[in-house]
């Protein structure tokens, strides 16, 4: 976390990607990560209930011209971990333990959209639905992912 005096270093990063401003001393050490901005994700929505995002196919593919596998899980777990974040709160953390998807269709151009949406929301688990769509509403594909929820580690017990 940053102090009211220090600039928080990720301020562009963050409103480049959508991220609420009331989310970015919460995002202030770590901004959103190196991957979700290579893969183009931008956020529109952002709670431990519903997070909601898109990101590109461009630049996004397999070697046969249609949206990575990987980067459909890349979308999800992003999803799926910020809005447990959200849920574990400024005392907690979201560790992945378990993502896995289906997928429904192919893309090769345009705009994907990912919807995520809490299955449980519990003391020391968070499971999130993450449905992936095309820009004309068809499912290409369906994830699940479960959050470990933990307080984070004493400061000072860690420098040991």
């Amino acid at each position: 976390m940053t102090d009211k005096l220090t600039p928080n270093p990720f301020t562009a990063v963050l409103r480049a990607a959508g991220v609420p401003e009331d989310m970015h001393e919460w995002l202030s050490g770590y901004g959103i990560g190196a991957l979700v901005e290579k893969m183009g994700i931008r956020f529109q929505q952002i709670s431990a209930q519903l997070s909601v995002a898109t990101m590109p196919v461009e630049g996004n593919t397999q070697v046969a011209g249609i949206l990575h596998g990987g980067a459909h899980l890349v979308l999800a777990e992003t999803l799926g971990s910020f809005s447990a974040g959200v849920h574990a709160g400024a005392g907690g953390q979201a560790l992945g333990i378990e993502i896995g998807a289906t997928h429904h269709r192919g893309i090769a151009t345009g705009l994907v959209t990912g919807t995520c949406t809490a299955l449980h929301l519990g003391r020391t688990l968070a499971t999130h639905e993450i449905v992936i769509r095309d820009e004309a509403g068809r499912r290409l594909s369906t994830a699940r992912i479960t959050n470990m929820i933990r307080q984070k580690p004493d400061a000072a017990a860690t420098s040991r």
